[in-house]
């Protein structure tokens, strides 16, 4: 049968999807793509469902051999170089490879992730209704861990006919837009002036669990101690030291620490696309606001379908066009036969 082996890639890559979801209540926490925009993006390339399992890759390199058939995959997320034996692919766009070949993909450029979907999905018994991996709790299909070199997808043989690409709007820039709270109370105005203000950056040290940033110290009015509540993508706690941590897709369903506001859901997947060490700043929205942004958001992801247009494929005899004269009527500097007259003078 066709497969997909993972010649060799970096920490930080797994399967992911849309997330687990309706189980929150039992502790159980969503998971799932950190940019889910460019993982529908790669999906509809190849005529999955938008948000189904694809490989979610991290900020280094990666390869991956196809054994016994021809796949076809697509490719969006952050940009990195991608060739397939010493040919150049493009992203956002869907490509083919041959049995035997290998798709290799550099370190990601501008962003943190980018998303390889497969033609016909990723083989894999779902648990709580994903493939979604979370390495820490141990759930995750077919490999519920980082993706590591040797490991394989049994994957469905290219269906062939046209590549296809997508015209996706370009990356929005500016601030991180949030909402305050829920428990901005705990913290005094000029705190959440400087909260808001400042410049942050994303450690080093962050993972899919939490963004800790690096910046000013935000200080609580009452203490860092509440009582746990629950927690959404997106909630930023303030723990005692004063430095926030953004919660990610595998963070805890609940927590203690107060949290000062929340990064609105059309801009997580960008968030989560900031490579750390890169300046940034956060933006409040009030809840209309934020509201109309998830629509469109949501509006976003349902036309992907229509961005969707088929490349027109051409050979090129490249010797043929070596010898032939694309510039019209040239002329050698140095061969007078080539020289043509002037008239009307």
């Amino acid at each position: 049968m066709t497969s997909l082996v993972v010649s060799n890639i970096g920490p930080a890559s797994s399967v992911q999807d849309g997330g687990r979801h309706g189980a929150q209540r039992y502790g159980l926490t969503p998971s799932g793509a950190m940019d889910q925009l460019s993982l529908a993006a790669a999906n509809t390339l190849v005529g999955n469902a938008p948000l189904a399992a694809g490989i979610e890759i991290g900020p280094f390199g990666a390869a991956f051999t196809v054994r016994d058939g021809a796949v076809r995959v697509a490719l969006a997320g952050s940009p990195r170089s991608a060739e397939i034996a010493g040919r150049s692919v493009a992203f956002d766009s869907s490509v083919t490879i041959a049995d035997g070949q290998t798709l290799n993909l550099g370190f990601a450029r501008g962003g943190a992730f980018s998303y390889l979907a497969i033609e016909g999905g990723i083989e894999g018994e779902p648990m709580f209704g994903s493939l979604a991996v979370n390495a820490r709790a141990g759930l995750g299909s077919p490999y519920p861990r980082p993706l590591q070199a040797g490991d394989a997808f049994l994957v469905t043989a290219a269906s062939g006919g046209p590549e296809r690409r997508i015209e996706l709007p370009k990356p929005a820039k500016g601030p991180i837009r949030v909402i305050l709270g829920p428990q901005d109370d705990e913290f005094a105005e000029d705190m959440k002036a400087l909260f808001l203000d400042s410049e942050w950056k994303i450690s080093a040290t962050s993972d899919r669990m939490g963004y800790r940033l690096e910046g000013p110290a935000i200080r609580h009015l009452h203490g860092h101690n509440i009582v746990s509540d629950g927690t959404v993508d997106g909630s930023i706690q303030v723990p005692g030291n004063g430095a926030p941590i953004v919660l990610m897709r595998d963070r805890g369903t609940s927590g203690g620490y107060p949290k000062i506001a929340t990064v609105i859901s059309a801009d997580f997947g960008r968030f989560a696309q900031t490579p750390a060490g890169t300046s940034f700043q956060f933006k409040a929205l009030n809840m209309a606001e934020a509201q109309a942004e998830a629509k469109a958001f949501a509006k976003l992801l349902r036309s992907l379908p229509d961005r969707v247009s088929a490349i027109e494929n051409f050979d090129l005899n490249i010797e043929a066009l070596q010898h032939a004269n694309v510039a019209g009527s040239a002329v050698s500097a140095v061969d007078a036969g080539t020289w043509h007259a002037l008239t009307g003078e």
